[in-house]
């Protein structure tokens, strides 16, 4: 009889005890929770936005740099020529030309810069 009843009374501390520490737990965390949300964080939060520049200022900076960027790509590429065995006019604009002594021949386009070859 007495094992019966300590047990009831161990059973039933068990069972009062349960409460209090799940609501000591969900106290903890909505604590927590409210420290998170607290004044003293959301003016630190807006002091740091106010700080990083503006999706629209950060635009405005590509496009200075693209512009500048824009400039070195739009030179004209300077090709090279076509080695050849044997070369030959492309077009009524290529005229062939004997130069470094007569060593070379090359043909040089007027028309078509893609033309140019030399012979050698």
């Amino acid at each position: 009889m007495l094992a019966s009843r300590l047990s009831r009374q161990v059973l039933q501390r068990s069972i009062a005890t349960r409460p209090r520490i799940a609501s000591t737990r969900y106290a903890v965390n909505t604590s927590a929770a409210k420290r998170q949300c607290s004044s003293h964080t959301c003016k630190h939060m807006i002091a740091q936005q106010a700080q990083r520049p503006s999706i629209v200022q950060a635009m405005q900076k590509l496009e200075v740099g693209s512009a500048s960027r824009s400039k070195v790509v739009t030179k004209q590429q300077i090709r090279g020529m076509k080695v050849r065995s044997s070369v030959k006019k492309l077009c009524d604009g290529c005229k062939s030309v004997r130069r470094k002594g007569g060593r070379y021949v090359y043909i040089i386009c007027s028309k078509n810069p893609k033309h140019k070859q030399r012979q050698g």
